[in-house]
């Protein structure tokens, strides 16, 4: 955050983040859902960004037009869903500025707070322990798209806009129930329910955004390419899938989840592919030591180099070259 601006609020449990903006009380101590397509509310913005220790999805109804991505316009016009982890900052309001962070806890996503339920939108907060003693208390931290940044958020078309009003509707419907026995197991189902096909509708936005996604992958050899002939000089170790979303303008769990959709592999396979690659290269076309060839792509120790190479190709790098000459 830059120097001279306050910290971020930070909330421990729901009620604290809503009572903040004047919004009512959680239906359930550990979830609730903000209603702002249906009902209105008369509750104030924060004037800070804010630090949830839950996890938040909002579906807004109307994003065309509003969040730019790169030069390209949104397929779809009608609504968007946004994720975001516990430890992530949220905002900032109009009334702060802040600047992106590389590290996932502490990044800075520009999209409404809490109070962002102000427009056109449904909120679900969700505390980590509700989802204790169930399998998507692991699962839901396998979805990337809790890390992916605003702008690569969810953009539905007029059918998947009604299966997930639908969706919430059903959730909001649950909650507002008198709690029994098996309340919280329906409102786990729906959850799942919600996130498959959230996973289905970004792996349907990547096939839409093929020629963006094309572009990327393009850059990225071009950006691949170019660190290698810089390490070959400098020695600045080996790319990470970090360095590369941030030269890209990407979050690294969208980066992985684009190559994936794309050509089969995550961003860290694709590294280690190219990896190989030049290994290969160097090994058959040049008369360098092994030791030169390591450091050349980024290895700290020759020995590292080695037990990657033969865990990729079932050979060590002297028996790969001997075994073409």
């Amino acid at each position: 955050m830059k120097r001279g601006h306050p910290t971020p609020l930070r909330f421990k449990t729901l009620s604290e983040a809503l009572s903040s903006s004047g919004f009512p009380p959680p239906q359930h101590p550990l979830m609730t859902l903000i209603n702002a397509v249906d009902n209105k509310f008369d509750a104030t913005p924060p004037l800070h960004s804010q630090m949830l220790s839950f996890y938040k999805i909002s579906y807004r109804v109307d994003v065309g037009g509003t969040i730019p991505y790169g030069r390209t316009k949104f397929d779809y016009l009608e609504g968007g869903l946004f994720f975001a982890a516990p430890r992530q900052i949220i905002g900032a309001s109009q009334h702060e500025n802040t600047e992106e962070h590389s590290s996932n806890e502490n990044k800075t996503k520009q999209e409404a707070p809490v109070a962002g339920c102000l427009a056109e939108q449904i909120t679900i907060l969700i505390h980590p322990d509700f989802l204790l003693n169930y399998p998507l208390a692991n699962k839901i931290k396998q979805y990337n798209f809790f890390s992916y940044s605003v702008n690569e958020a969810l953009l539905l078309s007029e059918k998947e806009k009604g299966i997930i009003l639908a969706l919430l509707r059903n959730i909001e419907e649950e909650l507002g129930r008198p709690i029994d026995e098996i309340s919280q197991d329906i409102i786990i189902s729906q959850l799942e329910l919600f996130f498959s096909y959230a996973q289905r509708f970004y792996k349907r936005q990547f096939i839409t955004r093929k020629p963006v996604s094309k572009t990327t992958v393009e850059k990225m050899n071009a950006m691949l390419d170019s660190y290698f002939k810089e390490v070959e000089t400098s020695g600045k170790g080996l790319p990470s899938v970090q360095y590369l979303a941030s030269q890209l303008n990407v979050s690294p769990g969208y980066l992985s989840d684009l190559l994936r959709s794309t050509t089969g592999l995550s961003a860290q396979q694709y590294i280690h592919e190219v990896l190989i690659e030049r290994a290969k290269e160097q090994l058959l076309s040049t008369e360098l030591t092994i030791s030169e060839i390591a450091y050349n792509l980024g290895f700290e120790h020759p020995q590292s180099f080695s037990k990657f190479f033969k865990t990729k190709t079932s050979k060590s790098p002297l028996a790969y070259r001997s075994s073409y000459n």
